[in-house]
């Protein structure tokens, strides 16, 4: 059956490709016919070849073609077959698609942290249009437009670039430097873009759910106006067009803007489509350092099965005969049809000469060799004393007073850290090492547990020995904390921190 995709199955389908390539850029020319004499000074070759071509691709519905008088100058001229080709709807529609696939295909994605910015922009403008009391409908449609396009582009590149990024990780194979420089970029870029998500993804949030107030709805319906406008009449008066129009035009903008939503606000039941990313960016970044780590062991020369197996495999096929491999076989594996016996060298001569198939009955085989010890204990080995037990009561008091230690010092870090009641972070004052890398991990797990929109959080640590409180401050300072490492930084907030295992609390969870 042939359709308009027929040219891509068949003999000589390169030169029916870059025909109709021609076509397509003489098109976004606005050139509408050309000659085969056109076609074959764009693409070379044999003009007889490109008339044919054309001809084979008018019978497949892909180019229309019109009979050329523009040039006749006699009789004989006009009743000569001369023909001015075009693309057809069908054609144009063929290499629309194959377009779009070959752009899927190379393309390689990115995370857009300036389409964030942009789509914070936009939402700002949009907040101010609402709040009008009669908004300008072509500011609303043209920046509705805007953001859609900018979030289209920001969540199809996304897409594509956490898929390269997977295929990536999963290489087999790959230069172990330049895998280690590419890795090194990859991460910063990573982290940098997973901290705009934070910061720009909790704004566009808010502002979201600051638009769903009511205002909204409003403005989707003056977009949907201003594209309705342009409707052609209808063929019968039973319906406005328009208002038939207006009606998809309003329902397709309100599902546009709630898939946006949901891509920035999450959901009882339903994490939104940033928060998501941000998890894969994030699981992304201990995959690369394991994948660098798995290179750096091949590298270092350390045991790798697969390697082995391959090289072992060549060892087979370099085999000069079967005789080789068998031995190579028992060599390797140790695998006998016997493997508790013990054949000596006079028996292995006899076998050469005198091969036995594995298949030969004990009974009419002939007999084998084995050692005196195994036919009079059942046991090659010698049997003697046993290996003393070794005293290792030194080396378990050891381990017992380091892991007292280390419990006195994680207690001493859980005092340390415990506040009485509410207070900010600028008033905890110095940390020392262990109360410091024990308020890290506390501080981390907190943040991520606070979701856009949110202001305060309660969480406990992962191993349930301190809870916390967190609440975030409007316009708050930066502070720092004063540690053995070095100087922390960052906004202030109110924190309350708890230690569940002090007598205390003990008590009153019982």
């Amino acid at each position: 059956m042939q359709s308009p995709f027929t040219y891509l199955t068949v003999e000589k389908a390169e030169l029916y490709r870059q025909v109709m390539l021609v076509f397509v850029a003489a098109k976004r020319r606005f050139t509408v016919h050309l000659r085969p004499e056109d076609v074959h000074a764009e693409t070379g070759g044999d003009l007889a070849e490109i008339t044919a071509a054309l001809g084979a691709l008018q019978g497949w519905g892909n180019l229309r073609a019109d009979p050329d008088t523009s040039r006749v100058t006699s009789v004989e001229e006009f009743h000569r077959a001369r023909f001015l080709y075009q693309l057809t709807a069908e054609g144009e529609a063929a290499e629309e698609a194959l377009g779009v696939y070959d752009e899927a295909l190379g393309r390689r994605g990115a995370l857009q942290a300036v389409a964030l910015a942009d789509i914070a922009t936009h939402l700002r403008a949009l907040l101010e249009l609402g709040a009008a009391t009669e908004p300008d409908e072509a500011k609303v449609h043209l920046l509705l437009r805007a953001l859609v396009d900018r979030f289209t582009d920001l969540a199809a590149n996304a897409q594509a670039f956490m898929g390269s990024l997977q295929r990536s990780i999963d290489m087999e194979e790959a230069d172990t430097e330049a895998f280690r420089a590419y890795k090194d970029r990859l991460i910063a870029y990573l982290q940098r873009f997973i901290t705009d998500l934070v910061a720009t993804g909790g704004e566009i949030a808010g502002l979201v759910e600051r638009l769903d107030g009511g205002a909204v709805d409003a403005l989707l319906e003056l977009a949907a106006h201003r594209e309705a406008a342009d409707t052609a009449p209808g063929a019968t008066d039973e319906d406005d067009p328009r208002e038939a129009e207006f009606r998809r035009l309003a329902a397709l903008w309100r599902e546009r803007w709630a898939g946006f939503r949901g891509w920035f606000v999450s959901t009882p039941g339903h994490p939104s489509q940033a928060k998501l990313l941000r998890s894969q960016a994030r699981a992304a970044v201990p995959q690369l350092l394991h994948v660098v780590a798995t290179l750096n062991e091949r590298r270092a020369g350390r045991s790798d099965r697969s390697a082995d197996f391959r090289t072992l495999a060549l060892w087979f096929a370099e085999a000069p005969d079967d005789a080789a491999r068998h031995r190579l076989w028992r060599a390797v594996f140790g695998l006998h049809s016997t493997r508790h016996l013990t054949i000596d060298a006079e028996t292995l001569d006899a076998r050469e000469v005198d091969p036995v198939s594995p298949a030969t009955s004990w009974e009419i085989a002939p007999s084998v060799h084995i050692s005196p010890r195994l036919r009079r204990t059942g046991s090659y080995e010698r049997r003697g004393r046993p290996t003393r037990v070794e005293d290792r009561s030194e080396a378990r008091r050891h381990l017992a007073e380091l892991a007292e230690r280390e419990a006195a010092e994680v207690a001493a870090a859980r005092a340390a850290l415990a506040t009485d009641g509410t207070i900010r972070l600028s008033d905890i004052g110095r940390l020392d090492s262990a109360p410091f890398r024990l308020f890290l991990g506390l501080l981390g797990d907190a943040l991520g547990a606070l979701g856009p929109g949110r202001r305060e959080i309660s969480t406990t640590a992962t191993d349930g020995s301190l809870a916390v409180t967190l609440t975030v401050l409007d316009h708050a300072p930066q502070v720092r904390l004063d540690t053995n490492h070095g100087v922390f930084r960052g906004p202030d907030h109110l924190v309350r921190i708890t230690d569940l295992t002090a007598p205390a609390q003990v008590e009153r969870s019982a």
